[in-house]
C-alpha cells in the first residue's frame, strides 16, 4: 500500500480540482446540474482513484486506478474546452487550467511507468 497524501502525483491533483471548483463556481446557474456537475465529477475523480488505488493490495491493482485517474484527467480537459466554446470561460482561464491538466498528466504517466517497472 501506498501513503497517498505523500503522492506528489495525488497533491497536485487535488490543487487541480480546487482551482476548477473556483472555476466553475463562476458558471451559469443553468449549469448547476450539467457542465459544473459533470466537471467537477471528473475532477473529483482524479485523486480519489489516487487514494482508492493506494489502498489495494498490489501495484497492479493501484496502475489500474491510476489509468482511470488518468482517463479522468482528460475527461476533464474536454469538459473545460467546451465551457469555453460556450462563453463560460475566458481564454486565460484555460489555458491556465489546461497547462495543470498536462503537466498533472505528464507526471502521472511517468509515476505509472515506475510503478510498472516494479510490477
Amino acid at each position: 500500500m501506498h501513503k497517498y497524501k505523500e503522492l506528489k502525483v495525488w497533491q497536485k491533483a487535488i490543487e487541480l480540482v480546487t482551482d476548477i471548483y473556483r472555476t466553475t463556481s463562476k458558471f451559469p446557474d443553468k449549469e448547476r446540474f450539467g457542465l459544473i456537475s459533470q466537471i467537477n465529477r471528473a475532477a473529483v475523480s482524479i485523486p480519489s482513484n489516487i487514494a482508492e488505488g493506494a489502498g489495494r493490495n498490489s501495484d497492479k491493482e493501484f496502475l489500474y486506478f491510476l489509468s482511470i485517474a488518468h482517463a479522468s484527467s482528460y475527461e476533464t480537459e474536454t469538459q473545460l474546452i467546451i465551457s469555453y466554446n460556450l462563453n463560460y470561460l475566458l481564454e486565460e482561464e484555460l489555458e491556465l487550467l489546461t497547462e495543470k491538466i498536462n503537466e498533472w498528466q505528464k507526471m502521472s504517466y511517468s509515476f505509472q511507468v515506475k510503478l510498472k517497472s516494479s510490477v
